[in-house]
């Protein structure tokens, strides 16, 4: 879930925050600088984006990939004996 902008403690600043976000002249970024609403927008595609590819392979593409993510995880590394 997104995190909301932390406002100020000094009330003048909060008053200041909180106007700039009803008139759209301050955009609500998280903590970490990213966009809240791009956020939202990614995750949503996110989550879809899985159920949507496997819905578009054919089943002779997804068996492939399957065999080969197999192979891949029960292959024998250089350290193993």
């Amino acid at each position: 879930m997104a995190q909301k902008k932390k406002l100020p403690a000094d009330t003048n600043k909060k008053a200041k925050s909180v106007v700039d976000l009803a008139t759209g002249e301050a955009s609500e970024v998280n903590e970490d600088g990213k966009n809240a609403a791009a956020v939202a927008l990614g995750r949503r595609g996110g989550l879809k984006g899985g159920k949507a590819r496997a819905a578009a392979l054919t089943p002779k593409r997804r068996a492939e990939i399957a065999k080969k993510a197999a192979a891949t995880r029960w292959k024998k590394k250089k350290d193993d004996k």
